[in-house]
């Protein structure tokens, strides 16, 4: 399929500009799958201090003090020149847990600031990613003052996202992925947008990996596959109070808090004993034969623990970036603190590249092979089917 672009003559272009890039997770995945990352940027110092020390372009500074021709300036890039754009504006107003107050958190309309770089530069394609709730978040609370027109009184953050790409002209598709889906050693789903300046066919990365599978190659991925080998490692790592340290000597391997004698239980868990909710974080324990939870910002918070499979102590900074895939001489900046918290914002790297791929192979196109005719019986036709959904009938939750 030949797409007609008035940028036609940066078709062979593959320069990435990273937005809100964090310790670079995303990126890493897309320069894995041939793209080139010419700058990151990033309001956060440690953020800023990683990028430099792994030897990349980084633009410090609040993306709302920055203009696009700034960016252009400083990448020696035209308008329409870049292959891709992609950023995960702050998600934490969206997070499915605490208040949630979504666009009327001042971080929440940092998505907006995005939306203004791809309408100024114009790429090719765009990546925007996010966690699942924002799918989900409404408008509902935003004072009148702050909404742009009279349709924005109800619905969802979402479809003020969809309707800015589409007055912009972009195509977009957006579902939510499962990295674990992608040969990632963790359950973590993200929201993920994907948008084409030139009404290309673009399409979710279909999954590669799977809890049962003929080839080992491609079953999911697990925690032991990750850092088995790390059993003796004593690098920079959180440490626990005596006191919760003493409640995990009691879990066993992928147990939590629900494996303690109810007697103790209730003294480990305090007032959240009687509280609703699951509450499957309190004094986790990870098990080798199983995917990692989701990494979270930091190992060691109450209702949020990533405790070693067999060892009395929380996941190491290298065992986190294990599991979150990040190369092994990737270097953190910051306090130990900070570190957790760049891993653990980060998008995994095989759910970087699945997504990296996704678009390039649309690039190229090569994504699928044509034939005259789907040939064979029913069982052929059960595998197009889903294949004509792409991702979405395997990815979106």
């Amino acid at each position: 399929m030949n797409i007609v672009s008035k940028y036609k003559e940066f078709c062979n272009n593959r320069d990435v500009i990273s937005l809100f890039s964090g310790a670079m997770g995303l990126d890493i995945g897309l320069e894995n799958v041939g793209l080139n990352v010419v700058l990151g940027q990033d309001f956060d110092a440690a953020c800023v201090e990683t990028m430099k020390a792994n030897n990349h372009n980084v633009l410090k500074g609040d993306i709302r003090d920055i203009t696009p021709q700034q960016i252009l300036d400083i990448t020696d890039l035209s308008i329409g020149e870049p292959f891709l754009i992609c950023g995960g504006p702050p998600c934490q107003p969206f997070s499915t847990a605490g208040k949630r107050l979504g666009i009327n958190d001042p971080r929440g309309s940092l998505f907006m600031d995005f939306i203004r770089m791809i309408d100024y530069i114009q790429p090719r394609f765009f990546i925007m990613e996010n966690v699942k709730g924002i799918m989900s978040a409404t408008l509902n609370h935003v004072p009148i003052a702050e909404r742009n027109n009279k349709e924005q009184n109800e619905g969802t953050v979402l479809d003020v996202i969809l309707n800015e790409f589409s007055k912009l002209g972009y195509k977009t598709v957006y579902g939510v992925l499962d990295a674990v889906n992608y040969g990632t050693p963790q359950f973590r789903e993200r929201f993920v947008l994907i948008g084409s300046r030139d009404n290309e066919e673009i399409f979710l990365p279909i999954p590669t990996h799977f809890q049962m599978h003929q080839n080992k190659e491609y079953r999911w991925k697990t925690v032991n596959d990750a850092i088995g080998d790390l059993i003796n490692d004593d690098s920079e790592c959180a440490t626990l109070s005596v006191e919760r340290r003493k409640y995990l000597e009691m879990v066993p391997e992928g147990g939590n808090w629900k494996n303690l004698p109810e007697s103790i239980a209730s003294m480990a868990m305090g007032g959240a004993f009687n509280s609703g909710g699951g509450k499957v974080g309190f004094y986790r324990r990870l098990a080798f034969n199983q995917p990692s939870p989701t990494v979270v910002t930091s190992p060691v918070q109450k209702a949020t623990m990533m405790c070693h499979p067999i060892l009395n102590r929380p996941l190491s900074v290298k065992e986190y970036a294990r599991i979150q895939q990040f190369p092994e001489g990737w270097v953190f900046q910051g306090s130990t603190a900070a570190k957790y918290r760049q891993i653990g914002n980060a998008v995994p790297i095989g759910l970087a590249e699945a997504i990296g791929r996704s678009i390039t192979a649309v690039a190229d196109q090569t994504a699928i092979i044509q034939t005259k005719r789907f040939r064979g019986t029913n069982v052929h036709n059960k595998i197009k089917q889903a294949l004509e959904i792409g991702g979405k009938r395997y990815a979106i939750k």
